[in-house]
C-alpha cells in the first residue's frame, strides 16, 4: 500500500464507529413516518393493505440480511465496501456500479425533495396560505443546507434518537385527534376534487387499477432503508451486528404504518391525505402535527442528504477526479460547496411535482423497489453464481456450473432469488405505469404545482 492508502485506510476506520443501536435509529429515522400509510391503505381496501404490508415486510427484512451478508463476504481494509454501489460493482462489473449509482442518486434526492415539499405543506398550513408555498419549500431547502454540514453518520445519531420518539409522539397525538376530528374536507377537494359525502370505507376498494398500484408504491416506501444499508454497514464499529439493529427497525416499522394507516383509514376513509396528520379539520390540531413534523422531517432530510453527497463525493470527486479524502481540510471545503448546490437541486425536483402522494409512489416504483426487493436477491444470486461458476486456475466463467453449481439446498437457494428478483422488476414496471398516471390526473385535476404561491392542500 502506498503512503496516501494506508491514510485513507486509516481514515474510514476512524469513521467504524456507529453502533448497531445507532443503527436502529438511523434506519427508524429514515423510514419512520407512517403518515402516507393511511392513503395507501385508502387506495386498495383493508384486507389486501394488511396483506400486503406483512408480506413487503417479511421480504424486506430477508432482503437486509442478504446485504448484510454481502458485505461480511465482500468488505475489507484494501477494497473497502463503502456504498452500495460498491457492493454491485464486485459482483456485476462498472456499468451496473454507474446504474446503481445513478438510482441512488435519484431516489435521495426525491426523498430530500419530497421532504422539503411536505414541510412546505406543513408550514402553509401553519400560516393558513398566507405565505407563498414556493418560499415555503425554499426555507426548508435553506435549514437543511445548515443541518448537511455534518459529516458523519455518528454525529446524527442523537438528532435520529429524537426523531424516533417524536415521530411516535406524532403518530398518538394525531390518532387522538383524528378521533375526535371530521376529516378536512376543504383539503381533499384541493388535493382530490371531492365535495362533502359519507365517509366510505372498505375491505376491498374499487378504483382504478392505476390508483390501486400508487397505493401499493406508497407502501413499499416504508421499506426504502435498504438503500443506504451498505452505507450504514460501512461505518460501523462491528458490522456482524448489524442485523440487530435492522430487524428490530423493520419490525417497530411495520407494526407503527399498519396500525396507524387502519387506524386513520377506519375515520377518515376517502377524505384521507397523503400526509395524515394534515387531515384534521381544526386549525390548532393541524398545527401540533405540523410542527412536530416540521423537526423530524427536516432530520430526515439531513440523513438523506448526507448519504446522498457522501455518494457524489466518492464518485466523483474521489473515484473519477482523483480528489482529496473526505476527511482533508480540502475535503471539507468541498463537501461545503456540494452540500449547498445538492439542496438547491432537491428543491427544484421536490417543488416539480405537486403532491407528495405522488411523488412518493413514483420514487418507490424508480427506485426503492429495486434496492429492497430487486438488487439484493440479483446480488446474491450473482456472488454464488460467480463462487460456483469460476475456474479458479483460468478465471474462466462455466456458466452451467454457476446456475447449477452447489448443493441441492443451495440450488433451490439461488434459483429462489433468480425468481424473486425478477418478480420484484416486474412489481416496479407496474408501479412505474400507476404512479406516472396517478401524476398525469393530478396535473389535468388542476391542484396546485409547488412553484406557485397556491399550496396544493
Amino acid at each position: 500500500l502506498t503512503a496516501d492508502e494506508k491514510e485513507r485506510i486509516n481514515a474510514r476506520r476512524a469513521l467504524r464507529s456507529a453502533s448497531w443501536a445507532a443503527v436502529f435509529y438511523l434506519i427508524t429515522t429514515d423510514i419512520l413516518g407512517p403518515f402516507n400509510a393511511p392513503y395507501a391503505i385508502s387506495q386498495v381496501g383493508y384486507v389486501p393493505g394488511v396483506i400486503l404490508y406483512f408480506i413487503m415486510g417479511v421480504v424486506a427484512c430477508y432482503t437486509g440480511l442478504l446485504l448484510w451478508w454481502l458485505f461480511l463476504k465482500l468488505d475489507s481494509d484494501t477494497f473497502p465496501v463503502k456504498t452500495y454501489a460498491d457492493l454491485t460493482e464486485r459482483i456485476y462489473g462498472r456499468t451496473a456500479r454507474h446504474i446503481v449509482s445513478v438510482l441512488q442518486s435519484l431516489q435521495l434526492i426525491i426523498n430530500v425533495g419530497t421532504i422539503c415539499l411536505s414541510n412546505g405543506q406543513s408550514l402553509s398550513q401553519i400560516a393558513k396560505g398566507n405565505l407563498c408555498f414556493a418560499v415555503c419549500i425554499v426555507i426548508w431547502a435553506i435549514v437543511g443546507m445548515f443541518i448537511g454540514q455534518i459529516r458523519t453518520l455518528k454525529a446524527y445519531g442523537w438528532l435520529a434518537n429524537s426523531a424516533v420518539w417524536i415521530n411516535l409522539a406524532i403518530i398518538f397525538i394525531s390518532m387522538g385527534f383524528i378521533a375526535h376530528s371530521p376529516p378536512n374536507y376543504s383539503a381533499a377537494e384541493s388535493a382530490y376534487g371531492i365535495g362533502i359525502e359519507p365517509i366510505v370505507k372498505s375491505t376491498f376498494v374499487s378504483l382504478p387499477i392505476a390508483s390501486k398500484v400508487n397505493g401499493i408504491m406508497n407502501m413499499v416506501f416504508a421499506y426504502g432503508g435498504a438503500m443506504i444499508f451498505p452505507e450504514m454497514l460501512a461505518e460501523m464499529r462491528r458490522p456482524w451486528d448489524f442485523w440487530k439493529g435492522m430487524c428490530c427497525a423493520q419490525l417497530l416499522i411495520f407494526v407503527a404504518y399498519l396500525l396507524y394507516g387502519l387506524f386513520v383509514y377506519s375515520y377518515q376513509g376517502q377524505y384521507t391525505l397523503g400526509i395524515a396528520y394534515q387531515g384534521v379539520s381544526k386549525y390548532s390540531w393541524q398545527t401540533v402535527g405540523n410542527v412536530l413534523g416540521l423537526v423530524t422531517g427536516i432530520i430526515a432530510a439531513g440523513l438523506y442528504g448526507n448519504i446522498g453527497i457522501k455518494i457524489a463525493y466518492y464518485n466523483i470527486v474521489e473515484d473519477m477526479l482523483g480528489g482529496p479524502s473526505l476527511m482533508s481540510r480540502t475535503g471539507h471545503i468541498i463537501w461545503v460547496g456540494m452540500v449547498f448546490l445538492y439542496w438547491a437541486l432537491a428543491f427544484i425536483v421536490g417543488a416539480a411535482i405537486p403532491q407528495v402522494q405522488t411523488i412518493s409512489g413514483l420514487v418507490a416504483a424508480i427506485c426503492i423497489m429495486q434496492f429492497t426487493y430487486t438488487f439484493p436477491p440479483a446480488l446474491i444470486f450473482g456472488y454464488y453464481f460467480l463462487k460456483h461458476g469460476r475456474d479458479s486456475s483460468t478465471g474462466k466463467i462455466n456458466w452451467k456450473r454457476g446456475f447449477f453449481g452447489g448443493e441441492t439446498k443451495m440450488l433451490l437457494f439461488k434459483t429462489f432469488n433468480f425468481f424473486l428478483a425478477w418478480a420484484a422488476l416486474a412489481m416496479a414496471c407496474l408501479g412505474m405505469y400507476g404512479s406516472g398516471t396517478a401524476i398525469q390526473e393530478t396535473f389535468q385535476t388542476g391542484a396546485a404545482t409547488s412553484f406557485g404561491c397556491t399550496p396544493p392542500v
